[in-house]
């Protein structure tokens, strides 16, 4: 096994809790071959699989979405031009709901003019369709989806965009889903925060710690509740001038509800438009709380200051859906494929899936290459149409 990854608090963690795994560092650094070599592996060696979570911040719908522009977006391709050379029966690839809608070039807002059009590399949804492209003429098979983290038992409500890619040219199923939000599809519930901190040692609690100016509303709020639950005539006060921003502002003085799943966990939880506060103390989640809902063993040793510690857990893939990840791929590889139950929900939106998407994305991109290309959609996808949403 290898891992890869040039954050320094994250390398310390890695060592920590895998000390006998290959590390490498900067993955600009390193060439196929020499990966294969600190992998331990010769040139002639079977890889099994390859799992990357490229930098997401470049198609972050919160960002200025770069996209390949950015050196992070960049990684990206770097990834897949790897996978490509080193050819591994499996290749997964986790990014953010963005990466659905990022184009392949972006023009800053301050330098289009009155008569700015979009081009087609411009249009939603470039990005990803140029990463498709290369991977298909390397012989992968591509599914993928949006998928809520809370259907596979993940006591966190997290939404991310999972490709898996086979050499065999073939499609691998969609994830089997193990929960559903209201126990429908003869499935169990959502797990919830309650179900995540149950039985935890509360004497170890290392948090930061929100301003008086915020505490002073957040005792005004119970297990639940967010600003609009304040009386109306603090509501100026409690959010000053974001109160004239647009949309739902939920993540203003939000308190977790005990009987539902977290929030998305974010990177730091005190940023006043993400605050992420404990159901009934005045407090952030702590990070043996943000552990425990990414779902990682309380004797999981985490690196670094407390704001690597928040930005690391922050960033981590919730262990029961790489699971989910993992049980796909090897029951292709006993050909024991799964399916998922008819219609169900992996997310909160529509046309996720790879047919769907492609096919609208596409249409929205207008250009004769894409009409082309959506002549060839159908007969590409009939195998799937069992497995889409």
């Amino acid at each position: 096994m290898l891992a890869c990854e040039s954050d320094k608090a994250c390398r310390r963690t890695i060592s920590a809790n895998r000390p006998d795994i290959a590390l490498i560092g900067d993955i600009w650094e390193y060439d196929a071959n020499q990966i294969r070599i600190m992998a331990g592996l010769s040139q002639h060696d079977e890889i099994d699989v390859i799992v990357g979570g490229p930098p997401c911040q470049s198609f972050s719908t919160a960002g200025a979405r770069r996209g390949f522009e950015d050196k992070r977006g960049s990684v990206l391709l770097r990834y897949i031009n790897l996978i490509l050379e080193m050819r591994p029966r499996f290749a997964v690839i986790e990014n953010v709901r963005g990466l659905l809608s990022a184009p392949l070039m972006h023009t800053p807002h301050a330098k289009r003019g009155p008569n700015w059009m979009p081009s087609p590399e411009e249009k939603p949804g470039g990005a990803l369709l140029h990463v498709m492209d290369k991977l298909r003429a390397g012989g992968y098979g591509i599914s993928f989806n949006l998928y809520n983290a809370a259907n596979f038992g993940v006591p966190q409500s997290r939404e991310r965009v999972i490709i898996l890619c086979s050499r065999d040219g073939e499609k691998l199923p969609h994830l089997i889903p193990t929960h559903s939000q209201n126990g429908n599809f003869d499935l169990p519930k959502w797990r919830t925060l309650r179900d995540a901190f149950s039985h935890m040692n509360v004497q170890s609690c290392d948090h930061e710690d929100f301003p008086e100016d915020r505490l002073r509303f957040y005792r005004m709020l119970g297990s639940g509740q967010y600003w609009k639950h304040l009386p109306k005539e603090l509501h100026r006060e409690a959010l000053r001038g974001s109160l004239d921003a647009g949309g739902g502002k939920t993540g203003f003085l939000r308190r977790l509800d005990w009987d539902k799943p977290s929030c998305t966990l974010v990177t730091s939880p005190i940023m006043p438009a993400t605050d992420i506060c404990h159901p009934e103390e005045n407090r952030p989640l702590s990070i043996q709380e943000y552990a425990r809902i990414q779902q990682f063993p309380d004797n999981w040793v985490v690196c670094g200051s407390l704001a690597d510690r928040y930005r690391q857990l922050g960033n981590a893939v919730p262990v029961g859906l790489g699971e989910a990840v993992g049980r796909t791929i090897l029951a292709h590889m006993k050909g024991e494929d799964g399916q998922a139950p008819a219609r169900f929900p992996f997310s909160r939106y529509k046309d996720t899936d790879e047919v769907s998407w492609e096919l609208r994305t596409l249409a929205l991109t207008g250009t004769m290459k894409s009409q082309e290309k959506m002549k060839q959609v159908p007969e590409k996808t009939a195998q799937l149409t069992l497995f889409a949403p």
